[in-house]
């Protein structure tokens, strides 16, 4: 095992990077004072450079990250450190990570560099709006900080700490970068931190009421040290409780998602990238590692109506996504669909419907990011994202059409892209405990094929509209944004086991841990 610090190197060099963004010198108008006689004004190129710099440094020391981790043993929590923070409290600085955390994290590093792209030039290039775009950059890599810390927190408190603080940067995402009406800009804001702030303050009253029913001391907070602790039936289950509605709503499930679409609707296309496809996992991998494990008898007793919860969230959310009218808000309700299969997967209890659900938080990251990319391609160019303004758009940008309808049937689970890989798990293993659940949430299937589909037709197909043969297409930084993600989803729904290895032994220590009795067929199955 590396004593290499990785995990903190990964939290420091992006909030390294932030400094560095915002002690640029103000980028100045044509004519305007400068810094000195001689001393050029830094431009947008500037502030692009060193935010992708930092981005793709960040992605490289994931990888040596990824190489350093024993995958042969992927359920024990590796690249540990832990460190006395407030001995007082029992608060310590503690990371690690197990297989399900790597690959989000590592998920998370290859979305930053392309986000960073694809806000090469959202702004503009006038001095104000390179200005705007610097500290745009500098908030996207500071949130990544915090990603990283929450995805590898191994002390309660530092993980409430870091998944309380990610909400600053991504309020100001939405309320301050925002290329729509300002006003409703700062309503989906401010409803995106209410929301977020009620979830965070109930899970704060559990984690206090846990860690005083812990063993204590100097490290009491440590989630190793408060898993397996034995807890009054009644208190276990309000902890739960606790717990589960802050990762409901930042996941987002039914009925504690109406932030998403407002938030996707009026943030820029590399926030809502983010936001679907990295932060709302912070949801479902809150339950799946601290809700399951710290709380197994609770989990066990509300997994009912968990799953019915979740078929609703599938079937839900993709009825109103087959109803919008605004792109940004169709994808944000195809995510509320998507996260309902998460969910049943976890709380199914089978190894397989685990494994299925940890692997699908990754595809559904890459698909989801990669249709908020282009959607925000698209409305850039149109000045809408209403569908209805679009129309015939494979004849006038012929490559933006081919990759729309490769993420697009990725969104629908189609066979040879990866999220067919990670849904086909989740329903073959729910299937062996919740057949009920599992044969219902085969219709979401169905209704995502509709919306894709029929998206697809009314967006990309019949005759031109107005206005829309004039669009250039797809730029050569527009594909290296969408490419990558378009040949992972290849790469992993044809060669999906590498990935597979390393969140298959967390998904049974899961159910070892839960008290779960695995079925049988799908257990033999999972370890082949």
């Amino acid at each position: 095992m590396s004593s290499f610090p990785w995990l903190t190197t990964l939290i420091v060099l992006p909030l390294l990077g932030a400094a560095v963004l915002w002690a640029l010198p103000r980028p100045v108008a044509r004519g305007e004072l400068v810094y000195g006689p001689g001393v050029p004004a830094p431009g947008p190129r500037r502030t692009r450079e060193v935010a992708l710099g930092f981005a793709l440094v960040e992605l490289v020391l994931t990888a040596l990250a990824v190489v350093a981790f024993d995958t042969s043993d992927a359920g024990t929590v590796q690249l540990t450190e832990t460190h006395s923070w407030i001995p007082a409290f029992g608060v310590s600085y503690a990371l690690g990570v197990n297989g399900v955390g790597l690959v989000l994290v590592a998920m998370s590093a290859l979305l930053v560099p392309l986000v960073v792209l694809a806000a090469w030039r959202e702004q503009g290039s006038a001095a104000q709006a390179s200005d705007r775009l610097r500290q745009y950059l500098a908030l996207v890599l500071l949130l990544q900080a915090f990603i990283v810390a929450v995805f590898a927190a191994r002390d309660l408190f530092f993980f409430y700490l870091v998944f309380e603080a990610m909400l600053i940067p991504v309020y100001f995402m939405i309320g301050g970068f925002g290329g729509r009406d300002g006003a409703r800009r700062r309503y989906a804001a401010v409803k995106f931190l209410l929301y977020s702030l009620a979830g965070g303050l109930i899970m704060l009253i559990g984690v206090i009421v846990l860690y005083l029913h812990g063993p204590g001391g100097a490290d009491g907070f440590l989630i190793d040290k408060l898993t397996g602790v034995a807890l009054d039936p009644t208190i276990e289950k309000w902890l739960f409780v606790s717990f589960f509605v802050a990762f409901a709503i930042k996941a987002p499930m039914f009925p504690v998602h109406t932030w998403l679409p407002d938030a996707a609707e009026q943030a820029p296309a590399g926030t809502s990238t983010l936001l679907v496809g990295v932060l709302d996992k912070v949801g479902t991998f809150g339950m799946l590692t601290l809700c399951l494990p710290l709380f197994p008898n609770a989990s066990r007793w509300v997994a009912p109506v968990i799953i019915v919860l979740a078929v609703v969230s599938i079937l839900y959310g993709a009825l109103l996504a087959i109803g919008q009218q605004d792109l940004f808000r169709m994808v944000a309700y195809t995510s509320v669909s998507h996260s309902g299969f998460i969910v049943l997967g976890i709380f199914a209890f089978t190894s397989t419907s685990i494994s299925g659900s940890s692997f699908y938080m990754v595809n559904d990251g890459f698909s989801t990011g990669a249709l908020f990319l282009l959607v925000g391609f698209l409305a850039a160019r149109r000045g809408s994202a209403r569908i209805d303004a679009f129309g015939g758009l494979q004849r006038a940008v012929p490559v933006l059409a081919g990759l729309f309808l490769v993420v697009g049937l990725s969104a629908l689970a189609l066979p040879g892209l990866s999220p067919f890989v990670s849904e086909i798990l989740v329903l073959v293993g729910s299937f062996a405990t919740q057949p009920v659940a599992a044969v219902v949430a085969t219709l979401g299937v169905v209704l995502a094929a509709l919306y894709i589909l029929w998206l697809y037709q009314r967006a990309f197909t019949g005759p031109v509209t107005a206005g829309v043969e004039t669009l250039p297409d797809a730029s050569a930084r527009e594909r290296w944004v969408v490419g990558p993600l378009v040949a992972v989803m290849l790469v992993l729904g044809f060669v999906p086991g590498p990935a597979l290895n390393l969140v298959r032994e967390p998904a049974q220590v899961t159910i070892d841990q839960v008290g779960a009795t695995d079925a049988p067929a799908v257990a033999e199955a999972s370890a082949q």
